[in-house]
C-alpha cells in the first residue's frame, strides 16, 4: 500500500506539466459534450481523435481518452434528468426517476445527486484499478496461449450474448471483423493473404480508417437525417442544487452499492455500463421498503445507476491494462491509441511502464474531480447544446475524419476505406446491426489468431491439453452459461410476441362462456 501511494504521488507530480492539465480538461469537457448530445457518444469522439494520438504520445492520449470516457458517462445524465433525453444508453435508467424529480421541481437535487454519486463511484473504481491491475498483472504472467484464447473468445461471445438486439446479427459482425483482421501479412508464414494484389493492403486495413468510418462517418450520416434537437429547459440555479437531508441519506448507501455493482460488472466483457445500471436499479427496488416510489422520483433510482455507470467505466481499464485485452469498444480504441504509440499493454505493462500507468491513474482522479467541479455550474451551457441542429455539426465531424485518416499515412486509399466503411456502417445500422462487435473483433483478431495457433501447436491435437487447464475451463464455462442465458431470453421474447396477439384477440372478442 505504501508503494502504491508513493507511485501515485509520482503520477500526480507529472501534472506539473500544464499540457497534461489542459488535456485532462479538454477531455472531460469534450466527453461531457458528446455525452449530452444523443447519438455521438465516446466511441465517436475517440474515433475522430484517434489520428491525433501519435502527436500526443501515449501519456497524453490516455489522459485525453480517459477524460472523454469519464465525461461522457456523466454527460448523459444531464439531459436524462432535465429533458428525459438520454445522451447515452447507460443513462436510460437514470431518466426513469431523474426526470420525475424534475417534474416535481427537484431537478437541482437530482443533478447534484447524480454528480456526487458519479464522483464517489469514479473514486472507488479508480482505487480498485490502482489496487487490482498490478495484482492481476502478476497472475496474468502465468497465463498461457489457451487462457488468452479463452479470454478472446469470451470477450467476443459475451459481447454478442449480452448486447441489445439480435445475437445472430452480433455474431455476423464478429465474423466480419475477424475476416477483415486477417487481411495483410500472415504472422506465422510472413506471406501476404487476401490483399487481392494491392500493395496498399500489405499491412491490412487501417484501423483508424475503419473506426472513423463505421462510427464517425456513419454516425454523421445518421444524425443528418434526424430532426432538430428540442430546446433545453431552464437549468436550475446554484442555490437550487442542494438536496435535502432525507434525499442525501437515501442517496448515499445507494451510491455505494451502485459503485460496487458497477465495478464488478465492469470487469465482464460486453456492455457493462448499461448492464450495471439496470442491475443497480433492480437491486435498489428489491431492497427498498417502498418499491412503489421507483419510477415516480425515487432518489435511489438516480444515485444507484449513476454510480454503477461510472464505476463500470473505471473498471473497464483493468482487463485492458493488466491483460492487454479490451472487453468494450471504447477500450479497443484506447488500445489502438497505445499501439499507435508503440506501447503494448499486457501482463508486464505495469512493471514495464510504471510512470505511464501511475500518471494515468492520477489523471483519472483529476478528471473525476474536474467533472464534479465543472458540470454543475455549467449545466445550463451543456443543455443548450441540444438546440444546435445536427446538420450544422455533422459536416464538421466528417471533415475531421477525413483530415485525421489522411494524416495517418498520407494515403487517399485510407480515406476511400473510411468512406466505404462509413456507407456500409450507415446501411448496416439501419438494418439493426451493431458496429461494436465488429470493431472489437478487428482489435482482438491478432491475439486470437496467434493464441489459437500456439494452442494447437502445444496441444498437438490432444484436447486434454485444454481440458486440463482450470482457468481456461472456468472462462469457457462462463461463456457457455452466458450464451445459454441469452438463448433463454430470446426464446422468452419470442413466446411473448406469439402470445401477445392472442391476448388482444381474446379481450376484443370474448368467448361465449367467458
Amino acid at each position: 500500500m505504501g508503494d502504491a501511494i508513493d507511485n501515485l504521488g509520482a503520477g500526480f507530480a507529472t501534472f506539473a506539466d500544464p499540457a497534461y492539465i489542459i488535456l485532462a480538461l479538454v477531455g472531460v469537457v469534450l466527453g461531457t459534450v458528446v455525452g449530452v448530445l444523443p447519438g455521438i457518444g465516446p466511441i465517436g469522439a475517440m474515433s475522430v481523435l484517434l489520428g491525433m494520438t501519435t502527436q500526443l504520445g501515449p501519456t497524453g492520449s490516455l489522459i485525453l481518452f480517459a477524460g472523454i470516457y469519464f465525461g461522457s458517462t456523466y454527460g448523459g445524465s444531464t439531459t436524462s434528468i432535465l429533458l428525459n433525453v438520454p445522451g447515452e444508453a447507460s443513462s436510460v435508467v437514470t431518466a426513469l426517476d431523474g426526470h420525475e424529480m424534475t417534474k416535481r421541481g427537484r431537478a437541482g437535487p437530482a443533478l447534484t445527486i447524480a454528480a456526487v454519486s458519479s464522483f464517489l463511484a469514479g473514486t472507488i473504481a479508480i482505487f480498485g484499478l490502482m489496487m487490482s491491475a498490478p495484482w492481476l498483472s502478476g497472475i496474468a504472467v502465468k497465463l498461457g496461449p489457451p487462457e488468452y484464447l479463452a479470454l478472446c473468445v469470451a470477450g467476443l461471445l459475451l459481447l454478442a450474448a449480452l448486447a441489445d438486439g439480435s445475437t445472430a446479427k452480433a455474431v455476423v459482425m464478429i465474423c466480419a471483423g475477424l475476416a477483415i483482421g486477417t487481411v495483410g501479412i500472415d504472422p506465422a508464414g510472413g506471406h501476404l493473404r487476401f490483399t487481392m494484389g494491392s500493395d496498399a493492403l500489405a499491412e491490412g486495413f487501417s484501423f483508424i480508417a475503419l473506426v472513423m468510418g463505421v462510427f464517425g462517418v456513419a454516425e454523421a450520416l445518421t444524425m443528418v437525417g434526424r430532426r432538430r434537437r428540442p430546446d433545453p429547459v431552464k437549468a436550475p440555479r446554484l442555490r437550487e442544487l442542494l438536496p435535502s437531508r432525507q434525499e442525501s441519506r437515501q442517496a448515499a448507501p445507494a451510491a455505494v452499492r451502485g459503485s460496487v455493482i458497477g465495478f464488478l460488472l465492469g470487469l465482464v466483457p460486453g456492455p457493462a455500463a448499461v448492464l450495471s445500471t439496470f442491475a443497480s436499479y433492480v437491486v435498489e427496488r428489491k431492497i427498498s421498503k417502498d418499491p412503489g416510489r421507483f419510477g415516480k422520483g425515487a432518489v435511489e433510482g438516480v444515485a444507484g445507476p449513476e454510480a454503477a455507470n461510472n464505476a463500470a467505466a473505471g473498471a473497464a481499464f483493468v482487463p485492458l491494462l493488466a491483460l492487454g485485452i479490451p472487453f468494450a469498444p471504447t477500450m479497443a480504441l484506447v488500445l489502438a491509441a497505445l499501439l499507435l504509440n508503440g506501447i503494448v499493454p499486457g501482463p508486464t505493462f505495469v512493471e514495464d511502464q510504471p510512470e505511464l500507468f501511475w500518471t494515468v491513474i492520477a489523471a483519472m482522479y483529476i478528471a473525476n474531480l474536474m467533472l464534479l467541479v465543472l458540470n454543475l455550474p455549467l449545466v445550463g451551457l451543456f443543455t443548450r447544446l441540444l438546440s444546435i441542429p445536427p446538420q450544422a455539426l455533422m459536416p464538421f465531424v466528417i471533415g475531421l475524419c477525413v483530415v485525421g485518416v489522411y494524416a495517418e499515412n498520407n494515403s487517399m486509399f485510407d480515406v476511400m476505406v473510411m468512406l466505404v466503411a462509413g456507407l456500409l456502417g450507415f446501411v448496416l445500422r439501419r438494418a439493426g446491426y451493431s458496429m461494436a462487435p465488429f470493431v472489437l473483433a478487428v482489435v482482438l483478431q491478432p491475439t486470437l489468431e496467434v493464441s489459437l495457433r500456439q494452442t494447437l501447436a502445444f496441444s498437438d491435437g490432444n484436447p486434454g491439453y485444454v481440458l486440463g487447464r482450470p482457468v481456461t475451463m472456468v472462462i469457457l464455462g462462463l461463456v457457455v452459461l452466458a450464451v445459454a442465458w441469452s438463448a433463454r431470453r430470446a426464446l422468452r421474447a419470442r413466446r411473448g410476441m406469439r402470445q401477445r396477439p392472442g391476448r388482444v384477440t381474446d379481450q376484443r372478442t370474448p368467448t361465449p362462456g367467458g
